[in-house]
């Protein structure tokens, strides 16, 4: 994301979309292929190239993300609204299908490995669905065909193949000149003068992928739902992270101030604390409520930013902004990824656990000293997977 957003300017965004709605597409499918070919099994191999496959997804949302961004920042204020919204939508289609494979397959032998089988089964298709609409429908559309042919006349280069795809015939010489003629600011201009505005999405993202979704299934303890109590979890931040996407569509609950943009998105760090205590002193009650208003808050101050943010620039100037957030935002989530494991640091006689673990198996444990350790190993917050 870094390197296109360095040069956003030279690349033609037509085909970096494509490519990178096509990657997704052949990863996904690939993910499918390798275990079919593999039987399910797993091996140095099958882990090489399913860390390969998702690595690519990384550079497919680089492309697609940066791409549509910059493309619809010199368009309607709506229009980066409705993809954002797309976004957390995805979020809930993927809680839904987890909750109805769990449902499903929960009892069934290789359970999980059918459940996820059918969902990158639906992944692929509505990848495939994404990229036939990007190639054909979506650039004939009369005012995608408008707001693109205004960013040439200001001086964009990035929507000449967009336009030839449209319909819409361009000169070369026509575009050069009107590129000559009409000045546009410099990235670092365009940093400098929305310096908060980037950092306010970088902020955004660390808190909330430094909680969602990792400390949620490492550190929430036991309740009653049980095994459900981690996807419950996640559904409710997905849910309220897409109905909180749409509340910027009425007036008086859109935020356009800056100041009270920072002052929102700073205060939303006190979450760190409330998380904490509710995890080791609350119930499941408490924690639902502070995962919603995780997924409320994230969701708006996201699109109050990006909706924000490209006003008053040309065309060339709004893409490229749109591409700096984005790159901004895709970092905040790699550090609150990186900072997710702090929440484990707390967690008291882990290493002793683990040699109990290895005596244990090795001397040949019981079955009911087996689940004692379970429940102790859950008591602080692990998981089997992370053992």
């Amino acid at each position: 994301m870094a390197i296109l957003a360095y040069n956003e300017s030279k690349i033609n965004t037509r085909l970096r979309n494509i490519f990178g709605y096509s990657l997704f597409f052949a990863s996904t499918f690939m993910l499918i292929v390798l275990d079919l070919a593999t039987s399910g099994r797993g091996g140095l191999g099958s882990f090489i190239g399913i860390c390969t496959f998702v690595a690519s997804f990384g550079v497919a949302d680089a492309c697609v993300q940066g791409g549509i961004i910059g493309d619809l920042s010199f368009m309607l204020p709506e229009f980066i609204q409705s993809f954002f919204a797309g976004l957390a939508a995805s979020g809930a289609v993927t809680s839904a299908l987890r909750l109805v494979t769990k449902a499903a397959f929960e009892k069934s032998d290789n359970g999980l490995r059918k459940g996820t089988m059918l969902f990158l089964a639906i992944s692929t298709f509505f990848e495939f669905l994404c990229l036939l609409l990007y190639t054909y429908y979506f650039p004939k559309l009369p005012i995608v065909k408008y707001f693109r042919s205004k960013a040439a006349s200001e001086g964009a280069k990035t929507v000449k193949a967009d336009l030839v795809a449209a319909g819409i015939q361009t000169k070369d010489d026509l575009h050069e000149d009107s590129a000559s003629q009409v000045e546009r600011l410099s990235n670092k201009q365009l940093f400098l003068q929305n310096v908060d505005y980037a950092l306010d999405l970088y902020l955004i993202y660390v808190l909330t992928l430094s909680i969602f979704p990792g400390f949620l299934y490492e550190n929430t303890g036991e309740h009653q739902l049980g095994t459900w109590y981690p996807l419950v979890l996640i559904a409710a931040y997905n849910v309220w992270d897409l109905i909180s996407r749409y509340l910027p569509l009425v007036k008086f609950l859109k935020i356009e101030s800056r100041k009270i943009l920072t002052i929102a998105i700073l205060s939303r760090f006190l979450l760190i604390p409330a998380f904490y205590f509710t995890a080791k002193y609350g119930d499941q009650g408490w924690m639902i409520l502070l995962v919603w208003f995780l997924g409320l808050t994230n969701g708006h101050l996201t699109v109050c930013v990006m909706t924000v943010a490209p006003k008053g620039y040309k065309g060339p100037e709004q893409n490229a902004l749109g591409n700096l957030l984005v790159l901004f935002l895709l970092g905040g989530i790699f550090s609150g990824v990186a900072l997710d494991w702090l929440w484990l640091i707390g967690n008291k006689n882990e290493s002793d656990l683990d040699m109990n673990v290895s005596q244990h198996f090795g001397l040949g444990m019981r079955s009911e000293e087996f689940g004692d350790l379970e429940k102790r190993k859950n008591n602080l917050g692990w998981s089997w997977g992370s053992s």
